[in-house]
């Protein structure tokens, strides 16, 4: 793997609050000394390095993880922690430490820069770092996959207490304790289920028991069904889709930072926002046609349960940042509640907090997903 050996200067021409671009001059050694411009501009996400007219590479970062390791400071929209720059023919990620060096790897070849000294440029990588965790980037995105479009809600990173909090009552489970503080960074979830139009515009097929409409949610989907799903949206559309992690899902499904603390997503009506046993005739709907929550996002009470990518574990009373899956386990986290509610209460099972689980390969009658990046 060719490596560039930079000796560079570092100078911040701009750090406005609105724009948030951060350009690095830098020097190839190994280049009779040529100019390298590094620009990360945290407005739009995108990475980019010219030398003279010539880039070097470009690309965006959507979906990223934010992680600070040691002395590390780091951007990956693979893992948190170590990266394997191999996972992948299109990963990418940042490594910005601390002793001054960064290093850029892009489609498994790595552009390490050297710093010349460390005290003149602590100060920048702390306001990259802090840009990073806090995206500029506030609005709300739209995609066309053959002819299906669908949007993705941006969701502000905060902090909140995941479980069986108060408004829950004597409905919570056991499961659900206890309540613990979650930190999340800011990330990005599907405003609705998949529809069936999309999945049929991605795999070429509709798996769903209950057709007659392309708005309906698709369902009869397993994990790892999903997991083949967003393998092949992600090849055409170029980014990187997952499922949300259990504690996202959650912060998305409770309002985020506009949460005013429902029991169901949006509502503590749960007419007003679900498609649940009571009013659903026993079928799926077309997605948003209840009212939304408080971010602007439908469904996530009722209709169909939602996939999420941890396995399914015990909650801790220790307050997390960004938590992860359990390493292992024998079944994956579903959440929402459905349409079909008469095995464990009608209700109970569409609040935000209520978790359900089932084995990876299980194509549930009622079971589809929402996407994250």
């Amino acid at each position: 793997m060719k490596k560039f050996f930079l000796f560079f200067v570092f100078q911040m021409l701009a750090f406005a609050l609105h724009a948030q671009t951060f350009t690095f001059n830098m020097y190839d050694a190994n280049n009779q000394g040529k100019k390298i411009t590094v620009t990360v501009n945290t407005s739009s996400q995108k990475v980019s390095a010219k030398s003279g007219n010539s880039t070097l590479f470009s690309f965006s970062y959507y979906g990223h993880y934010i992680y600070k390791e040691k002395n590390r400071i780091g951007l990956s929209p693979v893992q948190v922690g170590s990266v394997d720059v191999n996972a992948s023919s299109s990963n990418y990620f940042i490594i910005i430490r601390d002793n001054g060096n960064i290093l850029v790897c892009l489609n498994g070849k790595e552009y390490p820069m050297r710093s010349v000294s460390n005290s003149a440029t602590q100060s920048t990588y702390d306001q990259l770092a802090r840009a990073l965790n806090n995206p500029s980037t506030t609005s709300n995105r739209t995609f066309t996959v053959n002819g299906v479009s669908f949007t993705m809600i941006y969701v502000q990173g905060g902090t909140f207490t995941m479980g069986a909090t108060s408004e829950q009552g004597s409905d919570a489970d056991s499961d659900e304790k206890p309540a613990h503080r979650v930190t999340l960074s800011s990330y990005m979830i599907g405003q609705t289920e998949v529809t069936q139009a999309l999945w049929q515009a991605v795999m070429g097929n509709n798996p769903s028991e209950i057709k007659g409409d392309s708005r309906r949610p698709v369902e009869r989907v397993s994990w790892n069904d999903c997991q083949e799903f967003l393998r092949k949206l992600n090849s055409i559309t170029g980014q990187r889709f997952r499922l949300p992690t259990e504690a996202e899902w959650e912060f998305a499904a409770r309002g985020g930072v506009n949460s005013r603390g429902y029991k169901y997503s949006g509502s503590n009506t749960l007419d007003n926002v679900a498609w649940y046993d009571d009013n659903s005739s026993r079928t799926t709907h077309p997605v948003a046609t209840k009212q939304p929550n408080e971010l602007g996002i439908y469904d996530m009470s009722g209709n169909v349960w939602e996939w999420c990518s941890d396995w399914y574990g015990s909650y801790s009373s220790s307050s997390q940042t960004n938590p992860q899956s359990p390493s292992s386990g024998s079944d994956r986290v579903l959440r929402g509640g459905s349409w079909d509610g008469s095995w464990d209460g009608s209700t109970r099972i569409c609040r935000v907090s209520y978790r359900f689980c089932d084995s990876p390969d299980i194509r549930g009658y009622s079971y589809g997903l929402r996407l994250a990046f």
